[in-house]
């Protein structure tokens, strides 16, 4: 069982042992919906099997020599009333199975955010943005076709083989031989198929991935692309992910061309008109049975022809869920801790041989002590890579340290309950991250019931009301994905202000004023002075004017 940091859970308990337990969990939980398109596809099958018996009735009628017309129309009155029967029952299944499918599909998108924000930064670190995107559409998306129109073919078909069995027993039990030998062969050549169909289909799903990672990291970069000029580069190298997807999907499509089944479905209908004829010529039947037995036989291919895509398409779902849960069983490395400590925080920070490893091939820290009163300003200076941003993160859990411990007011941060803990602990990172909403949205983000005379004094004590001011909208000027339509100061300085709304007892600043320009950038620093007073702070930088009135400098 994955350990989540994320406090709140999905709605009901799911087993993530397997694919097909997983998914079947999810199946249960919507059982009614399930149970009825179940019925439907019992129902459809029983009454298509009734034109079948009909036809042989009418034909032996018209070669008895005495034709009953009663007994034409009761037949046609009686295939009339089946099918329309037959087509409630076919509506009710192709209905039942799609709303199976739409309700697993929002339950399995929904479970999987979750788990998403529950990982650690220490999993997400380490994952492609662009395959997690992939995992979380399209491989859901082949859950839903899993179930419609999967399931809901193999199952709608699946009752199409018994039929032969019910309407040859009835006739002559040696007309069992040709549906039970089809029925055997059928089944091992679906097993060896789904079995080769594999690791195709798996193929497919992760060069699907690939392919998504790869586009999403060339997107988000591509100022970096052009500013390179490395443009025709990246639509090489595109190019030669969309090409391992086409193989994958070019070889999925060579094995459903080489379907067998459709090939035992042409030896069984010859091989069984040719048995029941010959019972005909000795005796054994009437003419009018042959046609019923060849028109039952005929239902087969049903079962055959909608196989070929179907289990395609569930195998292509299981992969899907393979992934999924690859991601979903994933360990994290924090626990939330809902029965730890939960009060204030008065702000007391030691670092007591603190190392922290993102590998084993790579140390950040290595035995880190220090302590720091509640209320003093910490300055942390150092070269690049030297792990500052690292040292911080280890102060609100993002990251726990490998070996030794951190305490804040004296207490392992283990034993802090998680939500308690970061929600008085504010980080203002040097790439600030705003969402494409109104700049009150983002600067309320950390506290959604803020009102607007709140969101308006944060954003004065970080010296941005004035610019906010002048947008044409104020504060509700939507700002585009990362705040792209603000320059970098502006992003900063709304992340300031988000930070002091929270008023938390940690601040944390990582190098967050290097994009401030040397015009506002005293007003800043007082900003930053006033907002630090009565909380402990934490300033990575490399700037004399915030230096010289740090209570610590760590180097």
């Amino acid at each position: 069982m994955a350990i989540s940091e994320f406090s709140i859970p999905f709605r009901y308990k799911t087993n993530k042992s397997n694919p097909f337990v997983w998914l079947l969990s999810h199946t249960l939980h919507h059982w009614a919906v399930f149970l009825a398109a179940l019925i439907g596809a019992i129902g459809n099958a029983a009454f298509a099997s009734i034109p079948a018996v009909q036809f042989g009735v009418v034909f032996t009628n018209l070669t008895s020599g005495a034709p009953d017309k009663n007994i034409f129309i009761r037949a046609a009155l009686l295939i009339t009333y089946s099918q329309v029967i037959r087509a409630l029952f076919q509506l009710m299944r192709n209905f039942g199975f799609e709303i199976t499918a739409q309700k697993i599909e929002r339950d399995v998108r929904d479970e999987f955010y979750i788990s998403l924000l529950g990982k650690s930064m220490t999993f997400h670190s380490l994952q492609s943005v662009g395959d997690l995107m992939a995992r979380a559409t399209n491989d859901i998306r082949e859950v839903n076709f899993l179930f419609s129109p999967g399931i809901n073919m193999v199952f709608g078909s699946i009752n199409f083989l018994f039929i032969p069995l019910v309407i040859g027993w009835q006739i002559n039990p040696a007309l069992l031989l040709t549906p039970v030998l089809f029925i055997m062969a059928y089944c091992i050549s679906i097993a060896v198929y789904m079995k080769k169909l594999r690791p195709v289909t798996n193929n497919v799903r992760s060069s699907f991935g690939l392919m998504n990672s790869r586009l999403a990291e060339a997107i988000d970069g591509v100022e970096t692309v052009k500013a390179a000029a490395q443009e025709e580069s990246e639509i090489a190298l595109f190019r030669r992910n969309i090409k391992a997807y086409r193989d994958a999907s070019v070889e999925q499509g060579d094995m459903e061309a080489r379907f067998l089944p459709l090939l035992l479905l042409a030896l069984a209908m010859g091989f069984g008109l040719l048995h029941a004829l010959v019972l005909f010529q000795q005796g054994a039947i009437p003419l009018g049975d042959v046609i019923k037995y060849f028109s039952a036989l005929s239902l087969l291919s049903f079962p055959t022809n909608t196989s070929i895509h179907s289990y395609s398409q569930i195998s292509l779902g299981i992969a899907g869920a393979r992934r999924l849960l690859s991601v979903m069983n994933t360990e994290n490395n924090l626990d939330k801790n809902d029965t730890g400590r939960a009060q204030p925080l008065r702000g007391e920070v030691r670092f007591q041989d603190v190392s922290f490893s993102y590998d084993i091939h790579k140390t950040a820290l290595e035995n880190i002590s220090f302590q720091v009163q509640p209320g003093q300003t910490v300055a942390i200076v150092g070269q690049t890579g030297s792990g500052k941003t690292t040292l911080v993160r280890l102060i609100n859990r993002t990251y726990d340290p490998s070996e030794g411990s951190v305490q804040i007011d004296g207490a392992d941060l283990r034993s802090w309950k998680l939500d308690t803990l970061r929600s008085q602990i504010s980080i203002i990172e040097q790439d600030i991250f705003l969402f494409s909403k109104s700049i009150a949205e983002n600067i309320a983000f950390s506290k959604p019931g803020a009102s607007r005379a709140e969101v308006e004094s944060a954003a004065q004590k970080a010296q941005a009301h004035a610019f906010i001011s002048a947008l044409p909208e104020g504060y509700d000027t939507i700002i585009g994905e990362r705040g792209v339509t603000l320059s970098g100061g502006q992003r900063q300085r709304i992340a300031l202000a988000r930070a002091f709304l929270t008023d938390p007892k940690i601040l944390i600043l990582d190098d967050s004023t290097s994009a401030i320009d040397s015009q506002t950038e005293d007003e800043i620093q007082r900003a930053i002075k006033a907002a630090s007073e009565g909380r402990t702070t934490f300033i990575i930088t490399h700037r004399l004017s915030q230096i010289r009135w740090a209570d610590l400098i760590i180097s």
